[in-house]
């Protein structure tokens, strides 16, 4: 989508970035790509009224949370915000932040970054001329659905926010996209993360060789069977699939434990193999798929998750990357990355500040976002490019 092509229209209001603690780097990488295009930008109407702090040395706005001894918190935004076009950015995974209640210190929990995201809306005092909020991981996905007498977070959290002003949501490869339909009248869209992921790939492992006789996509488990079919429709790869067998008579960590991951698909030997999932919780189902597919022979295993959670650390990461059985991990910066994370040997960021960016600087316009949404023709173009280098460096 060309810079100019935004200019056409004029902008919905002065544009604003609120990045929540949580999202402070993150909010930082997206506003210094959109101060860069901005500044760079000709345009004769540029002078106009309405385009009226266009061009600014940030578009972030001073927006805090703090809170009192007891542990209760308030929201201030510290400056007008009066008839701005709001972007809020929260990062509900970010385990790193911790607050002081009756002088113990507590690690802030998803629930508490919610809250604050709340706070902030209630802040505005619907003198915003609109609010997105860019949610990455989207808070309470993997609770979308009701398999018994239980609550429905996901969606009782997108009508609360629909509810205070909130006139659409932005998440990054939902768990479930379909619990968009709590919100039948409002915007949830839910971006994917298929180019970006392509592109880190080929970029750090150029001897990479994305072909059917080569490579293959496989989905750790029947719910994420859908995205690994998109990506090897993309990749012109074949598919395969484990399935788990749970024993439905136990329930251990609010789940059912797994007994074996039974393989679906065709023979592995020697390919390199993209295992891609939405998110790595503890990562254990992960290692044992990675497990499985060694044990038939697979080559490189590349684990390629949108969001790295890793909630028991890293040491079976490590141990798997010793023993060989993983070659590279992919996640996004989307959640929180702890340095040692990104020390790791073995892991690949990928990074979708720019991306993000372009969003917000197309819907600023009040553009469509469906060419951002839709990323086949750039896949294409950069596999082409790709199949080129490999076939040069064979010569």
């Amino acid at each position: 989508m060309s810079k100019e092509k935004n200019l056409e229209s004029i902008p919905v209001g002065s544009l604003g970035i609120i990045a929540l603690e949580s999202s402070e780097a993150l909010g930082k990488k997206v506003n210094d790509y959109l101060v860069k295009w901005r500044n760079s930008r000709e345009s004769e109407h540029k002078s106009t009224i309405a385009f009226a702090g266009y061009q600014r040395e940030s578009y972030l706005l001073d927006a805090v949370c703090p809170r009192f001894g007891s542990g209760e918190a308030k929201g201030m935004i510290k400056e007008s915000v009066r008839g701005s076009d709001l972007y809020l950015l929260v990062d509900v995974m970010n385990h790193s932040l911790t607050y002081s209640i009756h002088g113990k210190k507590n690690h802030m929990s998803p629930d508490d970054h919610y809250q604050d995201l709340k706070r902030i809306i209630a802040a505005v005092g619907g003198k915003a001329r609109r609010i997105t909020v860019i949610m990455p991981y989207l808070y309470e996905g993997r609770q979308h659905r009701r398999t018994s007498r239980e609550s429905l977070d996901c969606a009782l959290a997108l009508q609360e926010l629909t509810s205070m002003g909130v006139e659409s949501i932005i998440t990054f490869d939902a768990h479930d996209p379909r619990v968009q339909n709590a919100i039948p009248l409002h915007s949830l869209e839910t971006v994917a993360t298929t180019y970006q992921f392509i592109k880190t790939l080929i970029r750090s492992i150029p001897d990479i060789r994305i072909d059917s006789d080569h490579m293959m996509v496989i989905s750790p488990d029947e719910g994420g069977m859908s995205r690994a079919v998109y990506y090897a429709n993309l990749l012109g790869l074949d598919m395969g699939m484990f399935y788990k067998r749970r024993d439905y008579t136990r329930i251990v960590d609010g789940r059912n434990p797994i007994v074996a991951h039974e393989f679906l698909g065709s023979d592995l030997e020697g390919k390199d193999i993209l295992i891609v999932d939405d998110m790595i919780s503890s990562g254990e189902s992960m290692l044992d798929v990675a497990n499985e597919l060694k044990r038939r022979k697979a080559g490189r295993i590349f684990v390629a998750c949108t969001f790295g959670l890793f909630t028991n650390g890293f040491d079976k990461f490590d141990e798997a990357y010793e023993q060989g059985l993983i070659y590279r991990v992919l996640s996004t910066n989307l959640v929180y990355q702890s340095q040692e994370l990104l020390n790791k040997p073995y892991y690949l960021n990928v990074d979708m500040s720019k991306y993000i960016a372009l969003i917000i600087d197309t819907l600023n316009h009040d553009n469509s976002i469906s060419g951002l949404l839709n990323p086949v023709e750039r896949i294409h173009k950069i596999m082409k490019k790709h199949h080129e280098d490999v076939k040069n460096r064979q010569q």
